[in-house]
């Protein structure tokens, strides 16, 4: 009996990885199954390389499988391929393949990131998002409730060490930098929008980050006053200004609107302005030979004068 025992507990076993692999088999599926991951960072864009994926689509089809999982409300939501739906939409097609996996809510997540973090262009917003929610999943996983709240607080705190550390392993980027990435989601919409359009450096829009949603907001006009992008001493000043509570528009134009030290230690010339002074064959490079030239000439005249 007990052999038998033992052979019924195999054959269930067996079938249950059978099971689990044919689940995980591709298939396709009808597009209107399908819907986003909730809350997912990543930006599905009518770029150019959009254009190309669907001209690709129309040729030969989806040929990576989208990742999706079942919703218990109907249909599957999508780990993996994002973009290769709004392609496949765009190209017409009415199924997609994909495979289908079993997952929770914090195994989804990180999923998810981690999938989706493997592509080659990753703006700032999402990468930061993408961060945050990864490391919120990976606290919830193995926590306990049982545990008194100052041992649960703890524990919490210690969670979240481990986590960021096993983060900056997998992801070849130290425990710093995806702390300030996930600082990034501290900022407004219209903020953050600026970042990924690269109007507004890394480093500065970290030190932004600590302003609080209404001088963020006051400091959008005060960038539009000055007309220019914040430095990263600029943002230091102004995170100071806040945590000492005088953040006030008067005060962030006034940093603004000063002259930076890099523009102090430059001097542009536009181009159209110095063309009209050398022929057209003339590289830049020639350009500046000459420039250097006559300025040396110049300035030996001008020590002659004084000497006499």
């Amino acid at each position: 009996m007990a052999k038998a025992k033992n052979s019924i507990t195999t054959e269930n076993r067996s079938g249950s990885a059978a099971d689990a692999a044919a689940k995980e088999q591709r298939t396709e599926m009808p597009l209107s199954d399908l819907h986003p991951f909730e809350g997912h960072p990543f930006k599905v864009l009518d770029d150019e390389l959009m254009e190309q994926t669907v001209e690709s689509i129309k040729q030969i089809g989806v040929v990576s499988p989208l990742i999706v999982r079942p919703d218990p409300e109907g249909g599957f939501e999508i780990l993996s391929g994002h973009r290769r739906l709004h392609a496949a939409q765009l190209a017409g097609l009415e199924t997609v393949p994909v495979i289908v996996k079993e997952m929770d809510d914090d195994a989804a997540i990180i999923f998810m990131v981690d999938s989706n973090l493997q592509r080659e262009n990753i703006l700032p917003s999402e990468r930061a998002f993408s961060y945050k929610m990864k490391l919120e999943a990976m606290k919830h996983q193995g926590e306990r409730s049982d545990l008194q709240p100052e041992t649960t607080s703890r524990q919490l705190g210690e969670k979240l060490q481990t986590s960021v550390a096993v983060m900056s392993e997998e992801m070849g980027e130290s425990q710093r930098q995806i702390q300030r990435f996930i600082r990034l989601t501290n900022l407004i919409p219209e903020i953050l929008d600026m970042v990924d359009e690269k109007k507004i450096a890394f480093n500065p829009a970290v030190e932004l980050s600590y302003l609080k949603p209404s001088e963020q907001k006051e400091f959008l006009e005060a960038m539009d006053y000055a007309q220019a992008s914040p430095s990263l001493s600029q943002a230091q000043r102004l995170k100071k200004l806040s945590q000492e509570g005088g953040c006030t528009l008067d005060a962030m134009c006034e940093v603004m609107n000063e002259i930076k030290k890099d523009e102090l230690d430059h001097v542009t010339i536009k181009n159209e302005v110095l063309r009209k002074y050398f022929p057209k064959s003339y590289t830049p490079k020639q350009m500046q030979d000459t420039i250097i030239r006559l300025l040396e000439k110049w300035q030996r005249s001008k020590q002659r004068d004084m000497e006499r």
